[in-house]
Parts: structure tokens; sequence; C-alpha cells
């Protein structure tokens, strides 16, 4: 039966969003208020097995710089040219859209759609990633999968691109459009969602923004479970300096009361935590940073001196622990060296389950 999401689910959607954003992926902040202000009747959100596996899909997302996307607000269909060029290029309507990007503001731009297509609780990061190639369908491979962006004056419509293209020639495009742009994703169906994308992560992200609006001003270990991670730090804010030889990528330095030192590494979302010179969480898993006073979702931005702060580990969907895909989002494919961690062992399916590293403890 699919879940239904209305309006007054949007505040825990976007809770959710910001937790899975890793500290990045942009404030939820003026779809929520586009929303607000054209709100829509409850829509059933699908489960990927509950259509049928050959429903062509689309995803859409805002790509580019977030705090423009504050500056030159949006108008109330931002997807609209990009989606009407796609199925142009595709030659058949679309009716059913997923996420392309659960984490931070994308967590809400399938909303800022007109309703009449159906929602597929899915989605192709399963958290906030900086670039397009990271997308699930192009870390598998998957063929026929079609982009279209706003270059500003009309729409760029990749077909066929390399993942590296995609990400560069997009990125050039969104340039052109003033700083952000609407892309959307296509050509491929329901049926690939199930194989190559993050599924269920759209329930995740709604069960998770509960949670977290429940639980917030709390025991900091009651929130860790309400949200479903794990409390692996409380710290104060020394320092922050950018990395020498990578002014994008900055190293904040914390310590804890009792004693243990922190340095956390960020880039446009939070990459890796060390604990007294040992890596103990590493993207893909999500890194959460919390105001230990307010208990607000602290961007990367935020990590000033001084700041008190809960630091939490969500872990990754099992999608990310293969391998392949996670080397795609650990630090190292950031040219980070050195914060990488091994992801959890996938089941043996010719014998028992193999056993995963052990959990993280809180201090």
């Amino acid at each position: 039966m699919p879940r239904t999401l209305a309006s007054h689910d949007v505040p825990a959607l976007a809770a959710g969003a910001a937790l899975l954003g890793a500290g990045g992926g942009g404030a939820t902040t003026v779809l929520e208020l586009m929303l607000r202000g054209a709100p829509h009747p409850p829509r059933p959100v699908h489960a990927v097995g509950e259509l049928d596996p050959s429903t062509p899909c689309l995803a859409v997302a805002v790509m580019g710089s977030t705090m423009l996307f504050t500056e030159r607000l949006p108008s109330l269909d931002p997807f609209a040219a990009p989606v009407a060029a796609l199925e142009r290029w595709l030659g058949t309507p679309v009716p059913a859209v997923c996420w392309a990007e659960i984490g931070g503001m994308n967590g809400l731009t399938p909303l800022a759609l007109p309703p009449r297509r159906r929602l597929v609780d899915a989605d192709l990061m399963g958290r906030a990633l900086p670039d397009l190639d990271q997308f699930s369908l192009l870390v598998d491979d998957v063929p026929g999968v079609v982009f279209a962006g706003t270059t500003g004056a009309g729409v760029v419509v990749l077909d066929g691109s390399r993942p590296a293209d995609v990400e560069k020639i997009l990125r050039t495009a969104t340039t052109t459009a003033g700083g952000w742009a609407g892309i959307v994703v296509g050509g491929f169906t329901v049926g690939d969602l199930a194989r190559h994308a993050l599924v269920g992560s759209v329930s995740r992200a709604l069960d998770a923004g509960r949670g977290f609006l429940a639980a917030r001003h709390g025991d900091p270990r009651e929130l860790a479970r309400a949200i479903g991670g794990e409390l692996v730090g409380e710290a104060r804010v020394l320092s922050t300096a950018p990395l020498a030889d990578d002014a994008r990528v900055t190293s904040v330095d914390l310590v804890a009361p009792e004693g243990p030192v922190y340095r956390l590494v960020t880039r446009t979302e939070h990459l890796a935590l060390v604990r007294d010179g040992q890596v103990v969480v590493s993207a893909p898993t999500v890194l959460v940073v919390v105001d230990a006073v307010t208990r607000e979702i602290v961007p990367v931005g935020g990590l000033r001196r001084g700041r008190g702060v809960l630091l939490y580990a969500v872990p990754a969907p099992p999608w990310w622990h293969e391998p392949r895909r996670h080397a795609r989002a650990s630090p190292s494919a950031h040219g980070l060296q050195g914060l990488d961690l091994p992801p959890p062992a996938l089941p043996d399916p010719t014998g028992p389950v193999v056993p995963v590293p052990a959990r993280l403890e809180a201090p």
C-alpha cells in the first residue's frame, strides 16, 4: 500500500532531508515556503514494487549554488522547461518521478512538480553528494540515461554522455544559467530503480525527520536512536582552517569535555571524523552535526569557534556497501587520502552472513 505524503508531513521530510544532507545539500527553507504557499492534496508515495516495472520515470534536482537559490528565487514550476525538453527527446510522457537526491533541499524538489506524476519512494544518492557522476544510475552505468538542464537561454539535453562529461557539461550550463539550474534525469524505468537506486529513501528521510523533531531536545542518545544513528562524540569547536593543498576542504578541530580530540573534515558535506588520530566515521556514512544547545542541524558553514556540537553517524544505505560503489562516495573520491573506511561486509549468498565490523562506540 502506498505511503501518503500530506502537506503537514513536509516539515518532517525537510528535517530528514537536512539530516541526510550531512551538513550540505542546501537549506530546505525556500522550497518549504513554496510548498506552503501552494499546498497540494495528500499524495501517495509508491514503493518501487507497487508499480509496473516498465513505467518510465524521471528524477529532478536543483544543481549549483544553494546560496544563489535563496537570492535568485525559482518560479513556481522550476522544472517545466527541462521536463518538457526531456519528454520531447524521449518521445513519450513520463508518468512517474523519484528523487534525484534525498539529502538537503533536493529532498523536497519532486514536490515542486505539478501533482499529476506518481511519486516513487527511491532516490539516486541516499544522502547528499556533490557531483552528478555520483548518481546511482551513472555509478552503475545504466544505459539510455538522459539529462536535461536549463542554461538561462534554453535547455541542454545530454544523451549517452560519459558520467564525467555529464558533470562537466551540466556544471557549465548551470554557470550560464546564473549559478543554479533545475536538472531532470530520464530514460530509465521504475524497474531500473529496483536494481540501480536507493529504494525506500523517502520513507527513511520521513521517519528520521519525525524522530528528530520528536526527540531533538531530549537525551542525546535517545536522539541517536530516533534518527537511526549513533552518537559518536560531543565536543566544542576549537578552530577551522582550509587545507593547504585544497582550499575547498576545511579541517575542523574539536575537543571533548572528557579529553578526546576530534578532527572533522568537510568539503560541501561532512566527509570524515577522526578521533585521537583514528578515523571513526567516513563517507558514505552520513555525518550529522547538531548544536548541543539549540539542537539545530549544523551545516558545513556553521562550524564556528566555540560552538558546542553533538556528532552523529547515520549508516549509509546498503546499496553503497558494494566496494565499487562505496569507492565512488568515499573521501578518496574527493582527492582526500587516508580517510576511507572499508564498507561493511555484504552477506555471502552461499553461506552464513559475513560479520560486519564492530559498531562505533560513543565516548
